[in-house]
């Protein structure tokens, strides 16, 4: 088997662990007195919604239910009755509005007989915007422009949004209250904490709006006075104690752990030693890729700390600070490009990091491939490998190389997935 055929079968291993009808068959509910309301969002919200229609069929036949999901454009599928809005992300627009207000109007007026149905996983956060009163879609615009250009990690962008939202935080179990509300998450979020996935719509937290402001000062992020003087004055972010979660219930379906627990197991039927390194990993991208060559060169060069041939496995968060807004190219493919830099000529291994829902920041590829040669053929091709790292443009760089890894959405989004063979 050739490595680039190896890496992407470990890949699709990963993704396959967090298949929708696999995660969610164990835990389709009873029947409720009274109605069963779907409500869903973020980049696999669709096929969780489509999942969902299919096991509860099985399970209850033709029992009534209905709802709404909200997904990225271009990640919808088929629903029966369930209905599915797309939106924008990862910058948001005036369907992430809509799709807000079709959530909260799916759960008006529920009664303590019924029964919703929280279907959420990674992406949630730009695709339902909500802004609390005295602010704008514009104001949500910029402020999300402003956290991704950051290089901040995802809890702190998420105190954030949390202050700044009508329906992130819980607040849109809480609308649904007296109603039982039942969460099934798939986790993108390092520790798999279900309050940071999508910015926890069903899902309380303990942050409150002083930790917002704080997150704001750590980090050096580009907020406008306007949001800084919301925050100060907003209501308080609702609290895991409020009597309307009396009736929530939570469950992480599918995560990161799981899906590399996945893909060693692939690896080892082939014949590796395979070490999963961490499945909690942030920080800014090309440094973590520093980290990562640090590694490699050990084991290439003195064989330890682990052994050849050996397999690599990590996940998590990786973050991008933006020096330049016109490169192109998200978190994992600016791991990879510095990586490339990192490890220029050394032979005896091939990598591959990609997000597993198929789309690498604002592009159309997942992320991309590198080995010893690949700074080199930049080279070859007119591209200045750390010229293109200085810039934010990984995705030029490997796409003038044909390096792009690009197997369109995945139906799921469980975090990054990154995989080093060193033969």
């Amino acid at each position: 088997m050739k490595h680039q055929e190896f890496l992407i079968n470990l890949f699709h291993a990963a993704v396959d662990a967090a298949d929708s009808v696999l995660a969610l068959k164990p835990h389709i509910p009873d029947k409720p007195r009274g109605k069963t309301v779907v409500i869903g969002a973020g980049k696999g919200a669709a096929q969780l919604a489509s999942a969902f229609e299919t096991l509860w069929q099985e399970k209850h036949g033709d029992a009534p239910y209905e709802g709404v999901v909200v997904t990225r454009y271009g990640f919808g599928v088929p629903c029966e009755k369930i209905k599915v809005i797309e939106a924008s992300h990862p910058v948001p627009d005036q369907n992430s509005v809509a799709g807000a207000n079709a959530l909260f109007q799916a759960v008006d007026g529920l009664t303590e007989d019924d029964l919703v149905i929280g279907l959420i996983c990674g992406g949630g956060s730009a695709l339902l915007i909500a802004p609390e009163d005295g602010l704008e879609l514009s104001d949500k615009i910029a402020l999300n422009e402003a956290l991704l250009a950051s290089g901040a990690p995802i809890s702190a962008m998420n105190i954030i949004r949390k202050a700044c939202s009508k329906i992130k935080g819980g607040r849109l179990a809480k609308a649904a209250y007296p109603a039982q509300v039942m969460n099934f998450i798939v986790s993108d979020v390092p520790g798999d904490s279900p309050h940071e996935v999508a910015s926890g719509p069903t899902v309380p937290s303990d942050a409150d709006n002083h930790s917002a402001l704080t997150a704001i000062a750590d980090y050096g992020i580009e907020v406008n006075e306007k949001i800084k003087a919301h925050i100060v004055r907003a209501s308080s972010i609702p609290s895991p104690t409020d009597i309307e979660f009396q009736n929530l219930a939570t469950k992480v379906i599918a995560s990161n752990a799981c899906s590399l627990e996945a893909a060693a197991d692939y690896a080892k039927a082939q014949g590796y030693e395979t070490v999963i390194l961490s499945d909690a990993i942030e920080g800014e991208a090309r440094e973590i890729a520093k980290m990562h060559g640090a590694m490699v060169r050990e084991i290439i060069t003195r064989n330890r700390p682990f052994k050849k041939p050996v397999v690599l496995l990590s996940g998590g968060e990786t973050t991008v600070t933006l020096s330049n807004h016109a490169g192109k190219g998200g978190n994992n493919s600016e791991f990879m490009l510095s990586l490339a830099i990192e490890l220029d000529g050394v032979d005896g291994f091939s990598a591959l990091a990609a997000d597993t829902d198929g789309i690498d920041g604002s592009e159309s590829n997942a992320g991309a491939f590198v080995n010893g040669k690949t700074a080199s053929k930049m080279r070859a091709a007119g591209v200045n490998p750390r010229a293109a790292l200085k810039r934010n443009d990984s995705w030029t760089a490997f796409d003038a190389i044909d390096g792009l890894f690009s197997p369109g959405p995945t139906g799921t989004n469980v975090n990054d997935f990154r995989v080093i063979l060193i033969d």
